[in-house]
């Protein structure tokens, strides 16, 4: 009975790990798209002028070393941190500024209308 339970645990454990690394991961995704935009294109053009001063060395496939490089940098730096987090024992719903990730919306201001301090009962 008592091996049962303990099986049950480690299951329930390693899918909340693996739901938190999910997680993680796209929310790093999206981060590194929607905020990391400046540096998307300065690796961009970091990566033109590369491929220009390789195509001198290697023709035939500098453009696409270069750009592969670039892309497998993005996809391992995105993966490392979201399981360095995982391993941290971080989860996304204890960190504020991911409130919109699990449909938390803060209110940010109230509406009063003019017969509202009459009627209502706001606490001001």
């Amino acid at each position: 009975m008592v091996s049962a339970e303990s099986s049950n645990l480690g299951k329930t454990y390693s899918l909340l790990m693996i739901k938190s690394f999910l997680i993680w991961t796209f929310t790093l995704a999206v981060c590194l798209l929607v905020v990391g935009f400046p540096l998307v294109v300065l690796m961009a053009t970091v990566g033109c002028l590369l491929s220009i001063v390789l195509q001198s060395v290697m023709p035939v496939s500098a453009v696409l070393l270069v750009a592969g490089g670039l892309i497998l940098f993005n996809v391992m730096a995105v993966l490392f941190a979201a399981g360095v987090l995982t391993v941290k024992g971080v989860h996304p719903k204890q960190i504020k500024w991911l409130s919109w990730l699990h449909g938390e919306a803060e209110e940010m201001q109230t509406s009063v209308y003019a017969a509202c301090p009459l009627t209502c009962d706001i606490k001001m």
